[in-house]
């Protein structure tokens, strides 16, 4: 089974709740993708949650797009802000990215968010979610989720 965003939230509502106003803070994110050499690549993205889905818009023929298109694995981080308060944590989210070929979806995608046309649109599917943050001012919780099972939660001092 595909786990996407609603699957995700359907599992563990309030961890989504975060992780989305997380990204929802800011505009700009970083997505990792992996080059043709397997070398990791970086470089900041806007992502949109939509109908149960968390999409990754990108300009036509991006290295990010070609990346994808050859390799689906990413992994996407919130902006943590200024300072070193990082309000609401580190969220990552780990997945597949599979490009959407269908022009009404796209076309439906395009009309809500109107991105500057042309544009590559990837669908996600979730492999894992995690948020790290800090506790009382002095522990370091780590929260992780996975297709499937419960959200593991790992405190450190």
């Amino acid at each position: 089974m595909a786990w996407n965003w609603a699957a995700f939230r359907a599992a563990e509502p309030e961890f989504a709740k975060t992780a989305e106003e997380r990204f929802g803070a800011f505009t700009h994110h970083v997505l990792a993708t992996l080059r043709k050499d397997g070398s990791p690549r970086t470089t900041g993205l806007e992502v949109r949650f939509l109908h149960g889905e968390l999409w990754l818009g990108m300009m036509p023929d991006s290295l990010k797009a070609l990346d994808l298109r050859r390799d689906p694995r990413f992994a996407l981080m919130a902006n943590p802000g200024e300072g070193q308060s990082m309000g609401g944590g580190d969220v990552r989210v780990s997945g597949r990215a599979f490009e959407v070929e269908d022009p009404e979806a796209k076309a439906a995608y395009g009309e809500e968010v109107e991105p500057p046309e042309p544009f590559h649109l990837f669908r996600t599917e979730l492999t894992e979610v995690v948020r790290t943050y800090v506790e009382d001012e002095k522990y370091l919780v780590v929260q992780v989720w996975q297709p499937g099972g419960p959200v593991r939660v790992i405190k450190r001092t």
